[in-house]
């Protein structure tokens, strides 16, 4: 069984305090819970992980040691204090290792290059109209082993590749315009397989929202939150499910597919409208396209002046009533207390959204519940691609290997 850090049970922003072990045969181990410390809190000196991570001295100094030998570490200079010798802080070398996030979105696709640290130091996007994949996979590989080929002497430190997309990218083809062909096109490819082929560099896959509240998780709320319900809401809209600090991701991976979630009870032969009729950034673009508007600029400032505002404004109200409904049927089935909201638009208009949703929520009955709090996340737009590059850089590092992925048998 592998070994995963232990939980703080008193309240502390470090909601991942790692813990380490002094038996001999945990030298692996041990040397994540090191690097995970020095994540959480910045530069350390050795007496201080010693003491966030329960080792002795002489197990922080091996291991230190070799972390700064295989060049995961650094040495800042002494800090000369009042009493005893002076302290040399240690932080992570952010070119000590490197990862890529793709988000394969159904309007663009993103590449993120994030350094140890998980600092951004290169980034692309690639828009279009509809993603063919017989075009836009090729336009894939081609940045990927241009972003790669870019760190130079530092490429052998490339540790893998996080794709995040769609389970199913060809789902409500008919909404997007896709063609029966194009959306079969899709249906029968192996995303993650195509793109391991195209680099020898470890691939890994999470569906898109799962990365964004990975994201969101690691550098954004989740620092503060130890159980939150994640909306993310995109060109359709989806989510994902953290509890006790651990993305649950379900039996098949899908856990916080909100997009299907039905808005009203079944009433005859047809069924209810679905949560992403209502929600996502398609239906405001297709708002300012109805009115020969720019519909691209549902993802940015744009939508938030004139000619764009009034038909913004109709779409909150819509999207919040939609929202409202999600985040207490979550509340129900949870009993969380916090559901966080982010997307893919201006921050502004993910302000207004918060605020209509929480005057959306009064109206229901909450008598057997307790009420939510709902907070902006911190991400943005990048929190697919971004969760995706954290994937694989804190699967090879983080000691606790389930934090992201714990699908269960």
């Amino acid at each position: 069984m592998t070994p995963t850090a232990t939980l703080s049970d008193t309240p502390s922003p470090q909601l991942l305090r790692p813990r380490g072990s002094n038996h001999v045969g945990m030298r692996q181990f041990n040397e994540r819970v090191v690097l995970q410390a020095i994540r959480l809190n910045g530069s350390l000196a050795k007496a201080e992980l010693a003491r966030l991570t329960g080792l002795t001295a002489q197990t922080i100094g091996l291991i230190t040691t070799r972390l700064v030998e295989d060049d995961l570490v650094i040495k800042h200079d002494k800090v000369r204090g009042r009493i005893g010798q002076p302290s040399v802080p240690l932080a992570l070398n952010p070119d000590g290792a490197f990862s890529m996030g793709i988000k394969i979105g159904r309007r663009s696709a993103e590449w993120l290059l994030v350094d140890f640290t998980g600092a951004v130091c290169q980034r692309h996007t690639l828009h279009y109209d509809f993603p063919v994949a017989h075009t836009l996979l090729p336009a894939i590989g081609e940045r990927l082993n241009a972003m790669h080929k870019a760190l130079g002497p530092l490429s052998d430190r490339l540790v893998g590749i996080g794709v995040a997309a769609p389970f199913q990218m060809g789902g409500w083809h008919k909404m997007l315009g896709l063609s029966d062909a194009d959306s079969s096109e899709w249906d029968q490819i192996d995303l993650g397989a195509q793109i391991q082929a195209m680099t020898e560099v470890p691939v890994s896959f999470v569906r898109d929202t799962s990365g964004a509240c990975m994201a969101e998780l690691v550098a954004g709320r989740g620092r503060d939150l130890k159980s939150f319900l994640y909306l993310f809401v995109d060109t359709f809209v989806g989510g994902g499910l953290v509890i006790n600090s651990h993305l649950h991701v379900g039996s098949h991976g899908n856990a916080g597919a909100v997009a299907s979630l039905p808005t009203a009870m079944t009433n005859g032969p047809l069924p209810p409208p679905q949560l992403v009729s209502h929600t996502s950034l398609w239906e405001l673009e297709q708002r300012f396209q109805a009115l020969g508007l720019d519909p691209s600029a549902a993802y940015d400032e744009r939508a938030m002046a004139e000619p764009f505002a009034t038909e913004t404004q109709a779409w909150l109200q819509q999207a919040a009533l939609a929202l409202a409904h999600c985040v207490v049927s979550g509340t129900a089935f949870l009993d969380i207390k916090t559901v966080v909201i982010d997307g893919s638009f201006c921050r502004a208009l993910l302000t207004q959204l918060l605020a209509v949703t929480e005057q959306a929520l009064k109206s229901y009955n909450w008598e057997g519940l307790w009420p939510v709090n709902l907070v902006a996340g911190s991400v943005g737009p990048d929190a697919g691609a971004l969760g995706g590059a954290l994937l694989p850089l804190h699967g090879n590092f983080a000691p606790d290997q389930d934090l992201f992925l714990k699908v269960e048998a």
